[in-house]
């Protein structure tokens, strides 16, 4: 897998006439030497809403954020190793060096010290779509957790998470990120 997604962009001719503008592997991947086996594969975003559509320049070039641009959002592919590679050499400063690899740092919860329920616990003010593609993913919440295979999605709306693939398979998961505002009334759990 390797991170190398096939992505083919529409767009529009001279004529106004719908057309192939690309067609070839999404030319944003990171991978994390530390993490053997994690890629994650920008494939689209937009800056706003509505979204402009147009034949501008490939938004995905630029530096890659966790979180999507203000009333924005950004599609990606990441896979997931298993956890024992993943997670060999993994501490709370680790796990900060891999997330600011995308400028998130600020969203991991997991703290240093002490038992944590896993280093790369994070929240983001985000609704994320999770589409299981292949292989089996475990999301970590607070207290609790859910399995998906292949074809099942997950629905998460601004919660404190993680993802653990606990199979000796890789799994790969697609993640449409939808910009959130949590409402002000949420009981949030510090």
């Amino acid at each position: 897998m390797n991170g190398k997604i096939r992505r083919v962009v529409t767009g529009h001719d001279e004529q106004g006439r719908a057309v192939v503008l690309e067609d070839g592997y999404a030319p944003n991947v990171r991978h994390d030497a530390s993490r053997p086996g994690y890629y994650l594969t920008q494939l689209w975003l937009t800056p706003t809403a509505p979204a402009p559509i147009d034949n501008g320049a490939d938004p995905t070039l630029g530096p890659v954020s966790l979180a999507p641009p203000k009333l924005g959002t950004v599609v990606r592919i990441i896979e997931f190793p298993p956890a024992g590679l993943e997670l060999r050499d993994v501490d709370a400063d680790a796990a900060k060096q891999a997330f600011s690899m995308f400028g998130g740092q600020h969203a991991l919860t997991a703290q240093g010290g002490g038992k944590q329920r896993h280093p790369f616990m994070h929240r983001t003010e985000t609704i994320d779509y999770a589409i299981v593609l292949s292989g089996e993913i475990t999301m970590l919440l607070d207290e609790s957790e859910v399995t998906l295979g292949a074809g099942e999605v997950l629905i998460q709306r601004g919660t404190n998470h993680a993802w653990t693939n606990r199979t000796n398979e890789p799994a790969r998961v697609l993640f449409v990120l939808v910009d959130g505002k949590f409402d002000p009334a949420l009981p949030v759990q510090q």
